[in-house]
């Protein structure tokens, strides 16, 4: 078991990490702007608007706000790929508090309210629950659902991605079912997702890496759609570091803990 300074000293470093990558990201997408000027513009958005049209605007602010978010974002998920490290959801407080402002600029206001009222809280717990102390004959290892379990939360990400569509439809953009069909049901995928992946990694379930997978191809799906240049790279970029934060997961899950996946090993073998 880690001492709490090791801990700390990991996602200090791993936030370190987070700003070089994105540094070399960034520069990589500001190299291909001055190679390719037809895209300026596309992929970065540092200059200020010239205009007083307070929707461009708080557009444009929600664009710089979104970099510190990603940034510590990618630490956040850094830091947890190691199962014991707690201290990692302190950057995913950090990181949840500045997607709402994100959010609030682009006038999303439900999004604003579900990581500052669900997110934040569901992260609170998992310090909680990760910090607290474990025998070290039974420690607190990763683990995948149950069979049940993996089936009921499918079926709450169906709901999920459903009520957000109908959100969606009726109160936010006021238009028909069938209008902008895939945009909202991406932008449902991501909600759903998001929601039971950070509840999963509570009780650290495997599951979640799953649903920060789906997170991740939805996201990369939505923006493809709106033509975010910017934003696709992003979430390919999440998508490899969620990936290989799954894999360092399902390596540390002694066998006993595989749930479903034993399940349905039996369920073959018959």
């Amino acid at each position: 078991m880690k001492s709490n300074k090791q801990l700390w000293k990991a996602t200090g470093i791993n936030m370190c990490i987070a700003v070089l990558v994105f540094a070399a990201l960034l520069g990589l997408l500001w190299l291909i702007e001055l190679l390719f000027p037809s895209l300026h513009g596309q992929l970065l958005h540092f200059e200020r608007p010239q205009t007083d049209d307070p929707v461009q605007l708080q557009a444009w602010w929600a664009w710089l706000i979104g970099i510190p978010a990603s940034v510590v974002g990618v630490g956040y998920i850094l830091s947890i790929r190691d199962p014991q490290n707690y201290t990692g959801f302190y950057a995913g407080i950090l990181m949840s508090l500045l997607l709402a402002m994100q959010f609030y600029w682009q006038r999303q206001y439900d999004s604003t309210i579900l990581y500052v009222c669900v997110f934040v809280p569901f992260q609170i717990k998992s310090i909680l629950n990760w910090s607290k102390p474990t025998q070290e004959s039974e420690p607190f290892s990763p683990s995948f659902l149950s069979l049940r379990n993996m089936l009921t939360s499918q079926v709450v990400f169906v709901l999920i991605v459903i009520a957000d569509y109908l959100l969606a439809t009726y109160l936010i953009a006021h238009n028909q079912l069938a209008d902008d069909f895939w945009i909202k049901l991406f932008n449902g995928m991501l909600i759903a997702s998001s929601v039971l992946a950070n509840y999963w990694l509570i009780y650290r379930k495997n599951d979640s890496w799953k649903y920060w997978l789906i997170y991740s191809v939805a996201g990369i799906c939505l923006f493809v759609l709106l033509g975010n240049i910017f934003s696709i790279v992003l979430f390919v970029f999440f998508y490899f570091i969620n990936f290989t934060a799954g894999v360092s997961w399902f390596k540390s899950t002694p066998k006993h803990n595989y749930g479903w996946i034993d399940t349905k090993k039996k369920i073959r073998e018959k």
